[in-house]
């Protein structure tokens, strides 16, 4: 019989009902209220000094602070607030240190948290830089959607470490590429697609997670090097809500497989260890039947994608009503002589596109990807994903 926390005022109680009839050894009725013999001590020696009063919780607060701010000091923090409503605990403090008559002057910290005890600072509302979107995930046909991803690192026998990149069309679940690589970065990962993308040709989009190379939380849209790459080429990157697995369920179900046939006993090097992967990719995509489709193989539904891997870029015109930017090597816009505006290294050496909405309210575009909203009076751009800014168009 535990001492249950929404109960154990009821519980103490028939602790000493039970004990005071002596028909119990103390041990075991201190077991069988799951506490031990010093808990059931203490509870004994509170009833008999003060009664079942005395088994009601103790407050733990100290019964004097000698390090609390003392009543007059608090007193003037609070007055000198309120005479400069936008001041916080720096520059208060240094008012303290002006008046000179206080002994010990509290630290910034401290005078904050007097202000937000007081209510004088309000709670900031968290920005929080990715959101879930929900978007579309599931595929009609063949190189709608590919799903890109890195399967667990682990080391081969000649103890280096092993990244496998895999690259799945979301329709026909039929996996591309299994690619052992020594880095998961934008250096191996480029070559891969770019061999990838010649083979099959070039899908509508790619879904990633928020991984580097492909995402990055912290850059607008979440767009590194490699999506603007991606969206030079005409894909369409996106990425997995955050904490959502499941959104790439196949992929995951398929990485579980990988696991299990090709990795748990990892080959003596990375050459071995791609023969592994393309032995695995082989018996996926041309012997096991799979159940979302019908039980038939990968191989029997797939079908290369028409769209071609171009020789080179072409350079992208934008509308003639749009002001066009070119963005610097350290992702800022310049305006004017003075101000600039950070868009991103990912963009750096790029050219975005401004359509003028009204009021300095401006969509922002790279090539024909919708970024987000340029507030030229703020100097800052908001992506998509940024609930915080709601333009009045």
């Amino acid at each position: 019989m535990p001492l249950m926390e929404k109960t154990i005022m009821d519980q103490k109680e028939e602790f000493i009902l039970i004990w005071s009839t002596d028909r119990f050894t103390f041990s075991g009725l201190c077991k069988d209220f799951g506490i031990s013999r010093t808990t059931g001590y203490k509870y004994i020696k509170r009833y008999q000094e003060e009664g079942m009063a005395g088994l009601q919780p103790k407050s733990r607060a100290p019964h004097h602070s000698p390090r609390k701010t003392p009543a007059a000091i608090e007193e003037r923090i609070l007055e000198i607030r309120s005479q400069h409503k936008r001041w916080g605990g720096k520059k208060i403090r240094w008012r303290l240190e002006q008046d000179g008559i206080y002994s010990h002057i509290p630290c910034k910290s401290t005078i904050n948290n007097i202000l937000k005890r007081n209510d004088l600072i309000p709670e900031r509302r968290r920005h929080v830089h990715i959101e879930k979107r929900y978007p579309k995930f599931i595929a009609d046909h063949c190189n709608e959607i590919w799903s890109a991803d890195y399967k667990g690192e682990f080391r081969t026998g000649d103890k280096k470490y092993c990244y496998p990149l895999t690259i799945c069309d979301n329709f026909s679940k039929y996996i591309i590429r299994i690619k052992g690589l020594s880095r998961p970065n934008l250096t191996q990962s480029k070559p891969v697609f770019e061999a990838v993308f010649k083979e099959y040709g070039l899908p509508e989009q790619l879904h990633t997670d928020n991984g580097s190379p492909f995402a990055n939380i912290r850059s607008l849209g979440r767009y590194t090097q490699f999506s603007v790459w991606l969206m030079e080429l005409g894909i369409y990157p996106v990425f997995s809500d955050p904490a959502s697995p499941q959104q790439n369920g196949s992929h995951e179900r398929m990485h579980r497989e990988l696991k299990a046939e090709a990795c748990i006993e990892p080959g003596k090097s990375l050459r071995s260890q791609q023969i592994k992967f393309n032995r695995f990719t082989k018996e996926y995509n041309e012997e096991r039947p799979h159940e979302a489709l019908g039980m038939v193989t990968p191989k029997t539904v797939y079908e290369r994608s028409k769209r071609k891997y171009p020789n080179e870029i072409k350079e992208w015109h934008y509308p003639p009503e749009y002001k066009v930017r070119y963005i610097c090597k350290n992702g800022i816009i310049r305006v004017g002589k003075k101000d600039s505006i950070f868009v991103g290294t990912a963009f750096k050496e790029k050219k975005l596109g401004f359509e003028d909405i009204r009021n300095g309210i401006y969509r922002v575009w790279f090539r024909e990807f919708f970024l987000g909203y340029l507030n030229e009076h703020e100097l800052k751009i908001y992506d998509i994903l940024d609930y915080e800014f709601i333009p009045r168009v």
